[in-house]
């Protein structure tokens, strides 16, 4: 049974990690970030949380766009060293061995082992408590289509989806997941 407690709660998690890379003055930085979404489909727009201590914020600030990338599983120790070592200490795609191409429009890195990627341009930022909602309008897409199903969802058979669980431990969303439709219908 739930009950009420005296202590923060945070739980957003296991959820999905995104990969928030970004480039200024020929510097190329990247960042895992858990508090991320789509906001609007139509324009497709993007946001993601980021702290004001973190490296990855002032390049963000200053360059006015940004990439969102996600990693299949096998990559999920990448994943994690990008949210743990700071990009002016470290350059993050050499000690990970993650090769990028300067993105088409923004010139923010896309990882070449993403199965997806967004570019996008900041249109707003806000202050909420102790990060910034960094909001871009998407302006390219990236897709391993290989990776996909003819309906847009992912082919399980060729694609391990990580999960981010807390405290340094991920799982998958795989070919050995459960799957289960819930179609509902609507009364008119």
């Amino acid at each position: 049974m739930i009950q009420a407690i005296n202590k923060q709660v945070m739980h957003s998690y296991p959820g999905m990690v995104a990969l928030v890379a970004v480039s200024h003055n020929s510097e190329n930085n990247i960042m895992a970030a858990g508090w991320h979404s789509y906001i609007s489909y139509e324009p497709p727009i993007y946001g993601v949380a980021i702290g004001r201590e973190r490296h990855t914020y002032q390049l963000m600030k200053e360059a006015g766009k940004f990439a969102i990338n996600f990693l299949p599983f096998e990559k999920a120790h990448f994943i994690q060293q990008a949210g743990v070592y700071t990009g002016s200490n470290v350059n993050k795609f050499e000690q990970g061995n993650m090769s990028f191409e300067q993105g088409i429009v923004t010139g923010a890195p896309i990882l070449n082992d993403a199965y997806i990627a967004y570019e996008c341009e900041v249109i707003d930022r806000n202050t909420y408590g102790d990060h910034d909602w960094f909001v871009g309008n998407i302006v390219q897409f990236y897709r391993d289509n290989e990776l996909f199903e003819e309906n847009g969802l992912a082919n399980f058979d060729k694609l391990s989806i990580p999960l981010y669980i807390g405290r340094s431990k991920y799982t998958s969303v795989d070919k050995n997941s459960t799957f289960v439709d819930h179609p509902v219908t609507t009364k008119e």
